[in-house]
């Protein structure tokens, strides 16, 4: 059997649509998911009601894990025998050490592989793999795709609505002071990613309600100064609330795809049920 050339590494912090999920050269490693001592795979023994099942009812709040070197290890093995090379598309090494597991597994597997930090997370990973697979349809090198798709991690875009600041702080990213404030003044914070792929706050926001117009009107804005063709609405266990921001965005930005997706449980875990987060890439 001739070798194929290329496959595709990413992990389950991506959003992994239907025609990735079938496509034979894209692999997905798990993040580990901790609760009460026990470990889950995302995505394979640990589906999203479970998780927030866990976040509901659980004392601790669910911890994660990056995926372990010999994870890695053992399927870059596996690519060696049908594959030339490998990509690797991963979830910012600012949030995860996914990307060192990662590099250790090649190396003892003696695997080509290059590794690309996505300095971001979600369908930002997504939009990554769809370009790399459409750079390899018209026959592009590995070298020449790896460089193409680290230009583009530049263009990626993003704005996050967390569901609880409980999550925050019972997963110890908030004081109790902070919690206690945010909750008495209902105030939401509007996450961002930033272009070095660390999570930090971009703007206090008071009200649900005012923050979604907020991050629509943000979203318009960088649509009126670049080119933007879809934007993809992932969200924590809340379709209905997804659907109505969907909604918004279709009527202030009428010729704007938008894309409707739910965050991974490893995602889940951080974000917290009822997060709500808009992701857009600015084409060339």
């Amino acid at each position: 059997m001739s070798k194929k050339k290329i496959a595709f590494v990413t992990d389950s912090t991506a959003y992994i649509t239907e025609e990735l999920r079938a496509h034979p050269d894209v692999y997905v490693v798990p993040i580990v998911v901790i609760s009460e001592e026990r470990e889950y795979e995302d995505g394979i023994d640990l589906s999203s009601d479970q998780l927030y099942d866990m976040i509901r009812n659980s004392k601790n709040v669910p911890k994660t894990s990056q995926p372990s070197v010999g994870r890695f290890q053992d399927l870059y093995e596996q690519l060696k025998k049908d594959y030339d090379c490998a990509i690797a598309i991963h979830v910012s090494n600012k949030l995860s050490g996914t990307i060192t597991s990662s590099n250790a597994g090649k190396d003892q597997a003696e695997f080509e592989v290059e590794i690309i930090d996505s300095y971001s997370l979600s369908y930002a990973i997504t939009t990554l793999i769809n370009k790399g697979l459409t750079l390899v349809e018209q026959e592009k090198g590995v070298k020449e795709i790896a460089k193409e798709l680290r230009e583009e991690t530049s263009r990626s875009r993003n704005l996050i609505l967390l569901g609880q600041l409980e999550q925050l702080y019972k997963g110890g990213r908030m004081s109790g002071a902070q919690f206690l404030l945010g909750n008495v003044l209902q105030i939401k914070p509007i996450l961002q990613i930033n272009p070095e792929g660390e999570l930090g706050l971009l703007e206090r926001v008071r009200s649900e309600k005012k923050a979604t117009s907020r991050i629509i009107e943000l979203l318009k804005e960088s649509y009126d100064a670049n080119n933007v063709k879809q934007v993809q609405i992932m969200h924590g266990n809340v379709p209905e609330r997804a659907k109505e921001v969907k909604e918004k965005i279709e009527e202030s930005i009428p010729d704007l795809e938008v894309i409707v997706g739910e965050i991974s449980s490893s995602l889940a875990v951080h974000a917290g049920e009822g997060t709500v987060a808009l992701l857009w890439h600015l084409e060339k």
